[in-house]
């Protein structure tokens, strides 16, 4: 992993990640907002101690535990990620509230355009920001995207102590069995 300056890192503040994105996907996984590290790197969930992909292998998405970079990977799975928010930040609480609400607009019609069959928010308060759901718990949602689904994951960062790698990869698991297992690795 390559190291990086605090002042690297602050020049990477504001920075975009591109999607990993295709039409038809069977799950497109949606962070909130890229980190500096991930703004760094060029791509998601790139800082160390992020749990996304140990979490991601151990629930079965993929066959074995990938690496930031080998983020494109996820495609030949019929998986994607993309954000709420696209612009990255040092923190989630550093993103406006009219940040979330025009992200969700902006998801929104980013998911009617490619269709996926889920759509996976890994933070159940960007949720609850970008689509003014108070109430939303982690699990599968009643709102739909035209014919995607919606399911809420825990946010895998660090800082997310209440969610332990296996209690977050049960979760995981769950959407992984309520997506079409003919696409998905296993």
């Amino acid at each position: 992993m390559t190291s990086f300056t605090q002042a690297e890192l602050e020049a990477a503040r504001d920075r975009l990640v591109s999607d990993v994105l295709a039409d038809g996907l069977h799950v497109l996984f949606c962070g909130i907002n890229p980190g500096l590290m991930s703004a760094a790197t060029g791509h998601h969930f790139a800082r160390p101690g992020n749990r996304f992909w140990p979490v991601l292998h151990r629930s079965g998405f993929t066959p074995r535990q990938l690496k930031p970079a080998e983020e494109r990977e996820l495609l030949s799975y019929g998986l994607g990620i993309t954000n709420v928010v696209a612009r990255a930040s040092a923190r989630a609480d550093e993103l406006s509230p009219e940040e979330y609400v025009e992200g969700g607009r902006l998801l929104a019609a980013k998911v009617e355009r490619y269709a996926p069959r889920w759509l996976a928010v890994v933070g159940v308060t960007a949720y609850r920001a970008a689509f003014g759901d108070r109430k939303a718990q982690v699990g599968p949602q009643e709102r739909t995207f035209g014919e995607t689904r919606v399911w809420v994951l825990p946010n895998p960062s660090g800082l997310n102590a209440h969610w332990t790698v296996a209690s977050m990869a049960e979760e995981f698991g769950r959407l992984r069995e309520a997506a079409p297992r003919t696409a998905l690795y296993g």
